[in-house]
């Protein structure tokens, strides 16, 4: 028997001893980091190159010795018989090491031991030359606190080429590793197993090759295939025998979803060449999407992550993602590998395990999240068939890390998974699950059943008067429960929520759950369908106009008889300002033959307005080029469209100076400015408490004699600088007669109507 070393990266021994033993090599041991020891003959070459799925090459130990010079180490390796491994034509490169020792020149370590070795054979052989043109015999020679260790290398290549990755996408992670991260989640062939970041597939890959139990090694070549102590029927009886091992007839569970399409591809390729494509359903998803109604599934998985602080730094709102995601699946357990310092304060939640591991050179940990444990023999029933759409440190209910036994990486064959789903064996509400983020509490249901009442009798009080005033768009609830900081508005048959930042003492990911609950209970008590009703978060920064989805779904909804296109799902608002419903109504009273101009017009619904009261002209001012789109189908929706409505993507106040400069002239203007706003085609930042009277200032000189401004704000803490404010022979704020009576908040905006002088300013024409 021979002395076989399997070496393998740092923190993944203990894996390699389990496979060895499961492989039955019983007497396997740690010898040192990255070494694991063990007996075996030529047959144990040729099955520990083909299985080992976590170790990166099998080593054979020929020399263990003190060598504090050089004259001990020459003399030892001399005095031994090579010619009992190296032919006469044998290849023989040596490469070395050297770590707390005497002898620190590695170039002079290699060459003494080349030296020795050629004495040796040519003293053994009784030879005058060693051409070496046979097989290569790669030598390493690797002298740690004095003690040298001489090892030869019986694979080559490292064992993590498989041979089926031949494409790079970004950052991969290598099969040993991924293999080492499925092996130490608690996936098993008759669970589902999700990456959500899969990149080029590897880690769903290498789950695959496990479930159906395909040796890694059984499609590549070994530095040790063509030694003469290995004969060629060795090899062939070894890769038989793995082939016959191999389950076809298994069916998985696993998907791959990563957000680019470009990995996808290659991952798609990969499957195909590792001979597991049909196993590996992969599609293009956003992890914010991620849903399953599959039971006791694993998330196993390597985000994206930076060497960098100020890239990890860019990646933290993603991490903050997690626990709002995966509440959702309260059942499941989360393996997380990744360099993002402070993870565990970024989920508010303590790993049940956590260990250190290195992809490629980057220090990493594998955060290991175990979910509630299945019910005994709930994989042994049927289930039905199931959809996916992509606890503390003590948790008595979580998932035993069962790795700890030699088992699921032998070459054996895997029994089939169960292809459905089962009932779920516990309550969301059951004290006794705890998922590993989420959980609601008594104290959750209690404030829905609240919220439920509460959105019963507003809908109640308001079920006469939207009618009366054919309004179909309005505020249902806005924060009347002080502990549920929701705002409620009906669009027709959809609901539009809001969440608005306040202190509670619910952890994200139950938070996460919360939120949910709340909408659930907003869909069931106004009876709207759960697809129809739509939630968001509103941060204290949160800009009116920031975009939160991509869906680009619009529908269109009627307000005062006109039609407007709104999204409820991709934008903090929607596109239509609720609370300014009358102030509307104003401008279409007073458009009548006028030439109206709309600043920070954002979709244009005061220009459909005017354009409905038959405006002579309107002008339509917004940097924004979409949402200038967005107002000209508002305007086309309802047939209004035509060569007396322009638009212009401009700054407003470089309008208003040009306007001026060309004497244009205006009958009536909106003027409804964000709070705040940069872009990166304006040279300063709109701030509307430091601007606003160079903005109206600037509006006086465009304004017709006796010509009316609306102007308004929802910024709370304005203040109007009216004396500084010129031009204008009357200025009103008339707030109380543009607040809705849905709106219980008497603050949601400040409203002013303002009247041009009327003086002998000569009258212009309105800005080309």
């Amino acid at each position: 028997m021979m002395t076989l070393v399997a070496a393998c990266a740092f923190g993944l021994e203990a894996l390699v001893k389990r496979e060895l033993i499961a492989l039955g090599f019983e007497d396997a041991r740690v010898s040192q980091p990255g070494r694991v020891e063990f007996a075996g003959d030529w047959s144990a070459v040729c099955t520990t190159n083909l299985w080992l799925r976590v170790a990166d090459r099998v080593l054979l130990k020929v020399l263990e010795f003190p060598a504090a010079d050089f004259d001990a180490l020459f003399d030892t390796v001399k005095d031994h018989d090579w010619s009992e491994l190296l032919s006469v034509e044998s290849a023989f490169p040596v490469t070395g090491r050297s770590r707390l020792s005497q002898l620190t020149s590695v170039p002079a370590i290699q060459r003494t031991v080349k030296k020795a070795i050629v004495e040796s054979l040519t003293r053994e052989h009784k030879a005058t030359e060693l051409p070496e043109t046979g097989a290569t015999y790669k030598i390493d020679v690797a002298i740690l606190n004095d003690v040298a260790t001489l090892t030869i290398d019986t694979t080559g290549n490292s064992l993590h080429k498989r041979g089926y990755r031949r494409l790079t996408g970004k950052a991969p992670i290598k099969e040993t590793l991924a293999a080492a991260l499925v092996d130490l989640s608690v996936w098993k062939p008759h669970r589902m197993l999700v990456d959500p970041f899969c990149g080029t597939g590897t880690i769903a890959i290498e789950a695959a090759m496990i479930g159906m139990n395909i040796a890694p090694g059984l499609d590549r070549d070994f530095a040790s295939s063509d030694w003469m102590h290995i004969p060629q029927t060795m090899w062939n009886e070894a890769r038989a025998e793995a082939k016959s091992k191999i389950d076809r007839d298994i069916e998985l569970q696993i998907i791959g979803t990563d957000i680019d399409a470009e990995p996808l591809e290659m991952a798609r390729f990969h499957a195909r060449n590792a001979g597991i494509a049909k196993q590996i359903h992969f599609q293009q998803k956003e992890f914010a999407n991620f849903r399953s109604d599959v039971e006791y599934g694993c998330i196993v998985t390597n985000p994206p992550y930076g060497e960098r602080l100020e890239d990890q730094k860019s990646l933290v709102p993603l991490y903050e993602t997690f626990p709002g995601v995966l509440h959702r699946v309260d059942t499941w357990s989360l393996f997380v590998i990744t360099n993002m310092p402070n993870l565990e304060r970024i989920f508010e939640k303590r790993a049940t395990r956590r260990r250190k591991l290195f992809n490629g050179r980057i220090e990493c940990t594998y955060y290991q999240y175990l979910g509630p444990r299945p019910p005994i023999g709930y994989f042994d029933e049927p289930r039905r068939p199931s959809r996916t759409t992509t606890g503390t440190d003590n948790d008595t209910n979580a998932e035993s890390e069962t790795n700890d036994d030699a088992k699921a990486v032998a070459p054996v064959a895997n029994s089939k998974p169960a292809t459905a789903q089962k009932e779920p064996a516990h309550s969301k509400t059951n004290p006794q699950t705890k998922p590993i983020f989420g959980g609601l509490e008594p104290k959750d249901h209690e404030q829905a059943e609240l919220f439920r009442s509460r959105l019963i009798k507003r809908a109640k009080h308001l079920r006469r008067w939207p009618q009366k005033r054919g309004i179909t768009c309005f505020r249902i609830y806005e924060k009347d429960i002080p502990e549920i900081p929701l705002v409620v508005d009906r669009y027709e048959n959809s609901l539009h929520i809001t969440e608005y930042e306040r202190p509670h003492d619910r952890a994200v990911g139950r938070h996460a759950g919360w939120l949910e609950l709340m909408k659930e209970t907003a869909a069931s008590a106004l009876d709207v369908d759960i697809e129809q009703t739509h939630l968001k978060s509103r941060a204290r920064d949160a800009k009116q106009y920031d975009k939160v989805g991509d869906h680009k779904r619009r529908q269109t909804v009627r307000e005062g008889g006109l039609n407007f296109l709104v999204n409820l799902t991709d934008y903090v608002d929607t596109g239509l300002f609720l609370d300014h419903r009358k102030t509307r109504e104003m401008v279409r009273k007073e458009a009548k033959g006028k030439r109206v101009l709309n600043l920070f017009a954002y979709t244009g619904s005061f220009t459909v307005y005017a354009a409905a009261g038959r405006a002579a002209t309107t002008m339509t001012i917004d940097l924004s080029k979409n949402y200038l789109q967005w107002a000209q189908a508002n305007l086309e929706a309802n047939g209004l469209m035509g060569p007396q409505h322009r638009f212009r993507d401009e700054d407003t106040i470089e309008f208003l100076k040009m306007a001026v400069a060309q004497n244009a002239q205006y009958d009536l203007c909106v003027v409804d400015p964000p709070t705040y706003s940069n872009s990166k085609r304006t040279e300063a930042d709109w701030d509307v408490q430091q601007r606003h009277v160079e903005l109206l200032n600037l509006i006086s000189e465009v304004m017709a004699p006796n010509g009316v401004v609306y102007f308004s704000t929802n910024f709370r803490r304005f203040k109007f600088a009216e004396s500084a404010i010129n031009g204008f022979q009357e200025i009103r704020e008339i707030t109380k007669q543009t607040l809705p009576e849905d709106f219980r908040n008497q603050r949601i905006h400040r409203c002013w109507r303002m009247v041009k002088e009327n003086d002998e300013h000569e009258e212009g024409e309105e800005a080309p």
